[in-house]
């Protein structure tokens, strides 16, 4: 078993990063500008948007945090979009989800300038993915397809199975791994947790990739000897042999899965570092398309 590192990963791309900005700034070029909107305090969005803001910094890039009350009106929160695509000086935003329950996601979403969509979720850059056309790839399924990349990750004529359905990773995962492309190439199916034999479908794959939002959902007997197994979950539980007062746990029983597997991500430093590099993958890419 060797572990997908994600997070050494992820720092080789920071530092690729970083190497560009220092050219642009050579070139006495405006250096990319990623600007997040956070909306309430929600602990999770939290720290999500702080790491962000904290891996601009590290590769020179300019960010900006736009805090609004959990309160604002949904039209209020359109019209902030609408400044911020009209902004020249942002090449991209987010807008961190979950939303509170009064504002349509969905309206959020549509509301975003696709040449400043660097989340990749907006209808025409999903569209686009589809297609196979250059634009704006939802960070985590990115970040995982980067992984094989890196780790030469033999993915054509595999059989891979998707376990989970989100518009955020598992549909564009999917897209992703049955393109004509490098990685790609591979046999996918979308499974969920009402699909029959779930268990039997799971343990025919070479590739199984897990983002069903359920806590060691998948067991031993889901994994096929050699399997690459990729964790998209993270979830805190309470422990109280840590120093937090938690742990963080995936959707795979790592100790249980990982003697079975030929590669594995681990829960922390595996899926998670290579999101937050994609994310800036994708602000510089929308920089220089500008």
């Amino acid at each position: 078993m060797q572990l997908l590192d994600g997070k050494s990963c992820s720092e080789q791309i920071r530092q690729e990063i970083a190497q560009t900005v220092s050219e642009i700034r050579a070139s006495k070029d405006r250096v990319p500008h990623l600007a997040a909107v956070l909306v309430g305090n929600d602990g999770a969005s939290e720290n999500y948007v702080a790491f962000k803001v904290k891996d601009c910094a590290e590769v020179g890039f300019d960010s900006t945090l736009i805090r609004l009350d959990a309160t604002i009106s949904e039209q209020e929160l359109l019209d902030k979009i609408d400044e911020l695509n009209r902004n020249e000086a942002i090449d991209g935003f987010i807008v961190q989800l979950p939303l509170p329950a009064h504002i349509d996601e969905n309206k959020v979403i549509l509301a975003i300038d696709p040449a400043k969509d660097v989340d990749g979720f907006c209808p025409e850059n999903v569209g686009k993915l589809s297609l196979g056309l250059p634009t704006f790839i939802s960070a985590t399924p990115n970040g995982i397809m980067e992984l094989f990349r890196r780790y030469d990750i033999e993915t054509e004529g595999k059989n891979c199975v998707v376990l989970g359905r989100s518009n955020i990773v598992g549909t564009p995962m999917a897209v992703l791994m049955s393109r004509n492309s490098n990685p790609g190439n591979a046999t996918v199916t979308i499974a969920h947790s009402r699909t029959k034999n779930l268990t039997e479908l799971c343990a025919s794959a070479d590739i199984l990739i897990v983002a069903i939002g359920k806590t060691e959902f998948v067991t031993a007997d889901m994994v096929k000897p050699g399997a690459v197994v990729v964790d998209v979950g993270q979830t805190r539980v309470p422990d109280d042999s840590k120093k937090s007062g938690f742990r963080n746990v995936g959707d795979v029983d790592f100790e249980n899965v990982k003697d079975k597997c030929s590669y594995i991500t681990y829960v922390t430093g595996g899926v998670g570092p290579m999101t937050r590099a994609s994310l800036l993958q994708n602000t510089l890419k929308a920089h220089q398309r500008r």
